[in-house]
């Protein structure tokens, strides 16, 4: 049982870091240019930090294999959001920019569609 959990617990982070790779190449090839990846602070995670032409770009990445639960953008949540921007105030302290700054969504499910949600909040 407790192999199963571990095996279930690593499989889905494996897909994470899948679909956060997926996410980055993506972007890559939209023209915007990686920053930092996976940013951690006690206030919470950063997906990916991007340039966007002037534009300093917060991205979260989410993952969903299917629709029952909710979708991947659903998953999203004003709680979550609270937490990115805590983050993201935490990221600026040590790392100030005089850039404007957005948040993103990349939303991909299960068959790979990727879903860009440019101003997310």
């Amino acid at each position: 049982m407790l192999f199963t959990q571990i095996k279930t617990k690593a499989l889905h982070l494996i897909r994470g870091e899948n679909a956060e790779e997926q996410a980055h190449d993506y972007l890559l090839n939209k023209g915007l240019k990686s920053v930092y990846r996976n940013y951690r602070c006690k206030q919470g995670e950063l997906d990916l930090i991007m340039t966007d032409q002037n534009s300093l770009v917060i991205i979260e990445v989410k993952f969903r294999k299917t629709d029952k639960y909710g979708s991947a953008l659903e998953c999203v949540t004003r709680t979550k959001q609270s937490r990115i921007i805590a983050a993201t105030h935490h990221y600026l302290s040590t790392h100030p920019t005089d850039c404007p700054i957005r948040f993103d969504v990349i939303a991909i499910s299960g068959d790979s569609k990727i879903e860009w949600v440019q101003n997310a909040f």
